[in-house]
């Protein structure tokens, strides 16, 4: 798991699961803090529900702070468990 910046987007390289979820949440909320509001995940490997949690987790970080930030090419598993848990609707699409 990789978290990276270039210019505005946060790029995730990597599994989105329950081990590196909470790096991956410490990490993105600091790059969100510092302007970033394009999160891509089109390197992502693996995720589960922790991975999503995660995304969401970015999503109220930046609300917070008076911020939208938007998600870019998540994989077909992301949106699939966006739909099984019913929040698929609730993602700020690019």
């Amino acid at each position: 798991m990789a978290i990276s910046s270039a210019g505005d987007r946060i790029a995730v390289d990597g599994a989105m699961t329950l081990p590196m979820a909470t790096n991956l949440l410490n990490e993105g909320n600091a790059l969100i803090a510092d302007g970033l509001d394009l999160v891509d995940l089109s390197a992502v490997t693996d995720v589960d529900s922790s991975g999503l949690a995660v995304v969401f987790g970015w999503l109220r970080a930046a609300k917070a702070q008076g911020k939208v930030i938007r998600v870019a090419n998540p994989p077909e598993d992301f949106i699939s468990l966006a739909e099984v848990y019913g929040v698929a609707d609730q993602l700020p699409l690019a």
